[in-house]
């Protein structure tokens, strides 16, 4: 029973999920220290205070805290653009510039004097030979 167990923890897949897992939890606590210590002050400076805390109504002696969600709201837009601008648009560049660097040229020999010219080639750039369509 216990080496079934141990077989279930060491899979590969169980392992990565909690590394995920901590990985997450932590550059989720950088991300929401970089929002509400560096964001935040800077709206806080070009807007005012933005902390809604204070806003509530009162309908028939129950009181709504709208203030609460809209701070929860505030921080969640903020959190998001981030992430997205910091992390997302950053990896996306990285991704497609290693994709365009990692693509390779279509080329094929000349028939005739075997210099690589492109596959789109229809004439050789070395010997000026007419090659067959591309």
């Amino acid at each position: 029973m216990l080496s079934g167990f141990r077989a279930f923890l060491f899979r590969g897949n169980v392992v990565d999920l909690a590394v995920a897992v901590v990985i997450g939890g932590a550059f989720g606590a950088v991300v929401t220290a970089f929002v509400k210590d560096l964001i935040t002050p800077i709206i806080a400076a070009l807007v005012g205070k933005p902390d809604f805390a204070g806003l509530a109504f009162t309908v028939n002696g129950s009181r709504f805290l709208i203030g609460d969600f809209l701070n929860a709201l505030v921080s969640f837009v903020l959190v998001a653009a981030a992430i997205y601008f910091f992390v997302v648009v950053p990896m996306q560049r990285l991704t497609e510039l290693r994709t365009r660097s990692d693509a390779v040229p279509e080329v094929k020999p000349c028939p005739y004097c075997l210099e690589i010219v492109p596959a789109a080639a229809t004439r050789c750039k070395a010997c000026t030979s007419q090659l067959g369509s591309a």
